[in-house]
């Protein structure tokens, strides 16, 4: 299922919302893409530009938990050897990068992608659900909120994956922790969906997000899906709505559906 829009208005611009998007997306054309040009010469030789990126900007579980960057060694077992949980299991040599911030990527990693479709996928989300959180919580406590989330989800999935060495990039667990609030606080929201391959229909939030939420729960660790993040921001976003308390505007009522062809808000 892919949302297309929400029938849920705000009283004010969606400021914040717009820019993390603006943010992902120059981050991702003029950082990102640019700096994986090539290959990269390193103690290893000649590897992918888009490893060494990652690599060096993405927080990796393993280094979270050691406090180090990953070794020789172990880049080597993971990527020649196709070793995932190559953390400490190997001879440890040199650092491959011994001047990476390694909690610092925890925070880097939630503006990176691993290419347009899941940059074009998490900002899709981030725009449809995001302004009604904003809104809510306002400016500067919706920046905290989301930043957070995304720590959180972090956190969660270094937790489940403890010897991984392999880089985790984007901002999925901030925008799951996005539509975990979502649903506390708009559970009778309509949100125009997509349903592949030609349906488009009106359907609540509730529904929308809570089949988002189990979907993660089967989905395979070999795709490259952190779902553990997923899980870990939905969560972290439903408990933080709950204690806030749902807002006094509640969202439109179900019963009058909109028209596929009315008015769309972001």
């Amino acid at each position: 299922m892919i949302p297309i829009s929400d029938q849920n208005p705000t009283s004010r611009p969606a400021v914040l919302t717009a820019g993390l998007v603006v943010v992902c997306i120059l981050a991702f054309v003029g950082f990102q893409t640019l700096g994986s040009t090539g290959d990269v010469r390193t103690g290893l030789g000649r590897i992918d530009g888009g490893l060494a990126f990652d690599l060096r900007h993405a927080v990796i579980p393993c280094e979270v938990l050691t406090g180090e960057p990953l070794s020789f060694d172990e880049v080597i077992a993971t990527y020649r050897d196709g070793d995932v949980d190559a953390c400490r299991s190997v001879d440890e040599g040199p650092e491959l990068y011994p001047s990476k911030l390694v909690y610092l990527a925890a925070l880097t990693s939630l503006f990176l992608h691993g290419g347009w479709a899941h940059l074009g996928g998490n900002m899709l989300f981030l725009w449809i659900f995001g302004n009604n959180i904003e809104d809510r919580l306002g400016h500067v406590r919706f920046a905290l909120f989301y930043l957070a989330g995304g720590l959180v989800a972090t956190a969660g999935h270094v937790l489940a994956e403890p010897s991984s060495t392999v880089p985790l990039v984007g901002a999925s667990g901030a925008i799951a922790a996005v539509m975990g609030a979502y649903l506390v606080w708009y559970p009778r929201a309509r949100v125009l969906t997509l349903i592949p391959p030609i349906f488009v229909l009106p359907v609540r939030a509730q529904w929308f997000l809570l089949i988002w939420f189990v979907v993660q729960f089967f989905t395979s660790p070999t795709a490259g899906v952190a779902w553990v993040a997923h899980v870990g921001g939905f969560a972290f976003g439903s408990i933080v709505a709950l204690i806030v308390g749902r807002p006094d505007r509640a969202a439109p009522p179900a019963s009058s559906p909109p028209s596929p062809w009315g008015e769309a808000r972001p």
